[in-house]
């Protein structure tokens, strides 16, 4: 393997100006190294920059700190020879199969005949002849996909850079791609040198790369890398396989101490702030995991891949509904195992009114921000509160997207417990049918 880094990010951050003129740090310090003959993945939850990054490596972004430099040559705009698939497809649907292929090619000047041979044989090679003439909404997901890879690759690209590109399938037809692409790369078929992938699958990645790095969130930061030696196929049955899973979802779920807050306050400990971004998990799930935990074999206690495969669960399911449960002091998670409280148990075995009853206690006790909802709504003696007030505090905190999603999280867990009611049309809390 060459020594010689294809790719170079060098301390970048990144930041964004929020309404109120104060920074929104959503990149912070990453350093990372992509050589000739590596995939390497991007693992971490929802928030931790990994999309971010890649849009700065792609030069679609430019960085507020550090360097990207790309064959030695610093990244100032999107550069030829790297390209990359996205989750969505992003195909122009009034085009063909050809003609979106074609698209980078035009852009970059290739005379028509080169182009259309170049073209074609992306297409055959992602296993699509035959539909150069077929329409995005004559395809599949999957198809679509393949066509999304097609106009990637059709560039001969050094770097391929892969957000999420399977995702967005079902759970078979992302099996065949992922296989599909890793032979092609096994055999030496893809104009490409090195792959970056972004993803929140731990199996996708263990299946996919020879290096993992793990983010942290809010900001986003490489806390961890894990090197993967096994051999190609790897066989998901394999002990090393299985330890790998294991080792990564221990990575993703340590505790890495203080988290600084605006105010130089720091929390330890998820949910300890009223600026904890909170990730929308229903009340279902929580109530349908502790079920699952509680009953044989697990009896309160299991090991996070284990218990995903019991549900059928990707890890970047099941790990906000287990944090959810551990923010609400129902389950305690410690190194890829997850163990139910005395609190967690109690509500396994509860009747719904007693559930709700325990729920809304462990909300507004470990909840700040449902307990601020409910402290306001208390002191305006019967008056509703509006939402906006709750979101302006929120946003000295987070993006507005994240308000926005840790907003529905507090309605809908305060609806669960009855601690508070929301009417939507209004966008106003109040106590109009509260426990």
């Amino acid at each position: 393997m060459n020594a010689v880094p294809l790719l170079d990010v060098q301390s970048v951050s990144q930041a964004f100006r929020k309404p109120d003129g104060d920074q929104l740090v959503v990149l912070e310090g990453v350093n990372l190294a992509l050589r000739e003959g590596e995939i390497v993945g991007l693992l971490g939850r929802s928030g931790s920059g990994k999309s971010t990054l890649l849009r700065v490596i792609a030069g679609l972004n430019l960085p507020t700190g550090g360097e990207v430099r790309y064959l030695g040559q610093s990244v100032e705009g999107p550069a030829d020879g790297i390209a990359m698939v996205f989750q969505s497809f992003a195909l122009f649907p009034w085009l063909t199969v050809l003609e979106n292929v074609q698209l980078g090619l035009e852009a970059l000047g290739v005379p028509a005949a080169e182009s259309r041979r170049r073209s074609l044989q992306a297409i055959d090679l992602i296993g699509l002849d035959g539909f150069e003439s077929a329409y995005p909404r004559e395809l599949s997901g999957g198809m679509r996909q393949r066509v999304g890879f097609a106009r990637a690759l059709v560039v001969h690209p050094n770097i391929l850079l892969m957000d999420e590109p399977f995702s967005a399938l079902d759970v078979l037809t992302a099996e065949t791609l992922r296989n599909d692409f890793l032979d092609l790369w096994c055999e030496g078929q893809l104009p490409i040198k090195a792959v970056l992938l972004v993803t929140h699958n731990i199996d996708e990645a263990v299946q996919m790369c020879d290096r993992l790095l793990i983010f942290s969130t809010h900001p986003g930061r490489v806390v961890s890398e894990i090197p993967i030696s096994l051999p190609r196929p790897r066989n998901a049955l394999d002990p090393r396989y299985i330890a790998l899973v294991d080792k990564v979802y221990a990575e993703m779920t340590t505790r890495r101490g203080g988290e600084q807050r605006p105010g130089g306050r720091v929390e330890r400990f998820p949910g300890t702030g009223i600026g904890t971004i909170l990730t929308h998990v229903s009340s279902n799930l929580l109530a349908g995991l502790m079920e699952a935990l509680s009953d044989d074999p697990y009896r309160g206690k299991a090991d996070l891949p284990d218990i995903a495969e019991t549900l059928h669960m990707e890890a970047g399911d099941l790990l906000p509904v287990a944090e959810a449960l551990q923010m609400l002091r129902f389950a305690e998670i410690e190194r890829g195992d997850i163990r139910l409280t005395d609190a967690g148990m109690q509500f396994a075995k509860e009747e719904t009114d007693e559930r709700k009853r325990l729920f809304s206690r462990h909300l507004l006790t470990y909840v700040p921000l449902a307990a601020h909802v409910r402290r306001v709504l208390d002191e305006r003696k019967g008056k509703p509160a509006p939402k906006r007030r709750f979101a302006d505090e929120l946003e000295d905190y987070m993006a507005e997207e994240a308000a926005e999603e840790t907003l529905r999280t507090v309605i809908s867990w305060g609806r669960y417990a009855e601690a508070f009611a929301y009417d939507d049309n209004q966008q106003a809390f109040s106590l109009d049918n509260p426990a």
